[in-house]
């Protein structure tokens, strides 16, 4: 699909109508609208993830060119997404980009990866601690929403399975991301008070 963007405004959505690829014509409301409107949400949550990463280049030591890389990938994985989601039965192009095990196994090699560094998590965790990881959850709960959204939307229009699965294994992705990013700059987390203190009384009995 070529890509030519010469006039911004086109006047064509002002009564509550969009094109998807193809021309179709849908409210702006629809579910297939929420849910690539939902994907490009999170591929912003991961603009900041990235570019915020910037202050934490000295930090992160040679794993940034790994790190800044993979947000990169995401990005750009993300928009193809929500190309994807854009396109109804139908209105495929040829060269168009779909997402395949490749991708979802990407994922999954990186949270081994980050995971391998990671020391058993005996609470849940909470949103902060650090910049980077408190917008990492954030992005992990737009994931989660896009894929909500996702799975109303097949209920009665084609959506690839692949699609879904990659936004299930990527909230995986961003949830280890928040806990890797905080030991690597040696952040503390936050951590549900009523799970440590459960712990805290398991271990005392288990002294006894």
């Amino acid at each position: 699909m070529a890509i030519r963007l010469t006039k911004i405004y086109t006047r064509g959505g002002d009564k509550g109508m969009t094109s998807l690829v193809g021309g179709a014509r849908v409210p702006k409301e629809s579910g297939r609208l929420e849910a690539y409107g939902t994907v490009d949400e999170l591929n912003s949550v991961v603009g900041i993830v990235r570019t915020f990463a910037l202050d934490y280049r000295e930090r992160l030591g040679d794993d940034y060119g790994w790190y800044s890389e993979m947000l990169r990938r995401i990005q750009n994985e993300l928009f193809d997404v929500g190309s994807e989601l854009a396109t109804p039965p139908g209105a495929e192009y040829d060269g168009m980009h779909r997402m395949g095990e490749g991708e979802v196994e990407q994922l999954e090699h990186e949270i081994d990866r980050m995971n391998a560094e990671l020391g058993q998590l005996k609470s849940f965790t909470l949103p902060g601690g650090g910049k980077l990881n408190a917008f990492l959850h954030l992005a992990r709960t737009v994931c989660r929403r896009a894929e909500r959204i996702c799975w109303a939307v097949k209920r009665d229009e084609q959506i690839s399975d692949q699609v879904i699965i990659y936004i299930n294994r990527l909230s995986d992705h961003l949830f280890v991301q928040s806990r890797w990013i905080s030991r690597r700059l040696g952040e503390d987390e936050f951590l549900w008070d009523r799970g440590l203190r459960i712990d805290s009384r398991a271990r005392r009995k288990n002294s006894k």
